[in-house]
């Protein structure tokens, strides 16, 4: 049974996957007007994901006895200078949300439920993995400046990254 302040918690964690997937929606359909079919393509399976990640959430909340919630979601930023600014907005973003799943843990421990707290070693790990992935994109975007051929290549680069991912 979940306590009713980390089932407040684990509700607004799925609150923030949820706007997760909807800022990557929204960086998708940027990058996709924008002749990016690469990047698109990498945002649509990262809004994919965030949904996934947000289904958890929900999936164990109820599971544990509480009420997974659906609640209203800010409405994502639509528009991008760049599509360098575009990632250091994602790379931030991931921060944000680790930060917030860090919290979870923490809150889990404090009320020493364990449960919880081994459920989310899962959400840590991936945090880790998201963090280095939007830091490793970022870095190789500041190698191509403004080279219009590195921009190429890293699109196509990136609709690599997607084929070649699999499912979380």
């Amino acid at each position: 049974m979940l306590s009713k302040n980390i089932e407040h918690t684990l509700n607004n964690q799925i609150r923030i996957e949820a706007e997760s997937s909807q800022t990557y929606l929204s960086m998708a359909s940027w990058a996709e007007t924008h002749g990016l079919e690469g990047i698109s393509k990498f945002m649509y399976a990262q809004s994919e994901e965030e949904r996934v990640h947000m289904l958890k959430l929900v999936r164990y909340v109820n599971e544990r006895g509480g009420h997974a919630k659906v609640s209203e979601l800010k409405a994502p930023k639509i528009s991008y200078g760049t599509f360098k600014e575009m990632f250091e907005e994602l790379y931030k973003h991931e921060i944000f949300v680790s930060d917030s799943i860090n919290k979870l843990v923490d809150v889990s421990f404090s009320e020493k439920d364990y449960a919880t707290h081994n459920f989310l070693q899962w959400y840590v790990a991936e945090q880790i993995e998201e963090e280095a992935q939007a830091k490793l994109i970022l870095d190789k975007i500041n190698l191509i400046g403004d080279d219009k051929g590195g921009l190429y290549l890293f699109d196509r680069d990136m609709q690599q990254l997607t084929l070649n991912s699999t499912p979380k």
